[in-house]
């Protein structure tokens, strides 16, 4: 492995997280030994928070809803989409970051649980997300939210699925979210980006991961823009977005590459170049001091955009 300079805290959460690798290339093996590290580092959750399971429009979702919440208005919202290669992750993965967000935004989160791949290949996981927007939509009053007041925000190929999800409405000429947060996103970025020699070997994502799980999600080669957004010509209208990459990641010029494309389309962009951080870093939250200096960055971009629509 190359070197990589990693504070002692970020090497001991590397560490443990590859503590619970597999060898395995078999995806229930996968799965199951993800949602054992995931369970490692989910804290108990907040007690100020009503947290329940249901469905919106037959997609299975996560509501996370502040007691605090004022009576008098509907709520602003944020609609999650976790990352984990399109194969990997579930509602219970994402917990330890979306109670988080919750408590932190005062504001109701939705987790999305989208069909994964293989089984379910592009466009599955992403027609998921867009039920589950227009659902948030379209039954915005029964939930008790402000429906412009939502914003999308995910991590890794969550933050693919939230790109594609503002690029799809645009297409469909509806209103896009208030704001739009992608952190480390997998977005197509060209295999020539500086970023997958530089972290070929990077800690927790490698350049040989991203083919593997590409391959899974896409089953064929796809040019759409909604598999790999940076695929798309067109890069105005959309929602303002809070870019964050890692500096040790094979992804990190897939957001460089997206900023830039959203910045020169005159959309509102932040970006945060996370460093010292590695990919799937943020659930060393609490224990890792850059990683709870990203999540501060998160929750000031996302309470930014809920409350630039007031």
């Amino acid at each position: 492995m190359m070197p990589y300079s990693l504070s002692p805290e970020m090497a001991n959460f590397v560490e443990k997280t590859l503590s619970y690798s597999v060898d395995s290339l078999d995806i229930a093996d996968q799965r199951r030994a993800y949602s054992r590290m995931c369970e490692a580092f989910t804290p108990t959750r907040p007690a100020e928070l009503s947290v329940k399971d249901f469905s919106l429009s037959g997609v299975a979702v996560r509501s996370y809803r502040p007691h605090h919440l004022s009576l008098e208005h509907p709520s602003p919202c944020v609609l999650y989409l976790h990352g984990g290669g399109w194969v990997v992750g579930d509602l219970d993965s994402h917990d330890f970051l979306t109670a988080a967000l919750a408590t932190d935004l005062n504001a109701v989160v939705i987790a999305v649980d989208y069909r994964l791949a293989p089984e379910h290949p592009f466009p599955a996981g992403l027609e998921d997300c867009l039920e589950a927007w227009h659902a948030l939509q379209a039954q915005a009053q029964r939930l008790d939210i402000d429906p412009r007041r939502v914003a999308i925000a995910g991590d890794s190929a969550g933050g693919n699925l939230a790109a594609a999800v503002c690029l799809a409405l645009r297409e469909a000429g509806e209103r896009q979210p208030v704001g739009q947060a992608l952190i480390y996103p997998g977005l197509g970025g060209a295999d020539e980006l500086p970023s997958r020699s530089e972290c070929f070997d990077a800690p927790l994502l490698g350049t040989a991961d991203l083919a593997f799980y590409r391959n899974l999600y896409l089953a064929q080669d796809e040019r759409s823009p909604y598999a790999m957004p940076l695929n798309a010509t067109d890069f105005r209208r959309l929602a303002p977005a809070f870019i964050a990459v890692a500096q040790f990641d094979p992804l990190r010029d897939d957001g460089v590459c997206y900023e830039r494309a959203l910045r020169e389309a005159d959309v509102p962009t932040e970006f945060d170049p996370g460093l010292g951080l590695v990919h799937g870093s943020l659930r060393g939250k609490g224990r890792v001091p850059e990683v709870d200096a990203l999540y501060r960055r998160l929750v000031a971009a996302l309470l930014g955009f809920l409350r630039s629509s007031l």
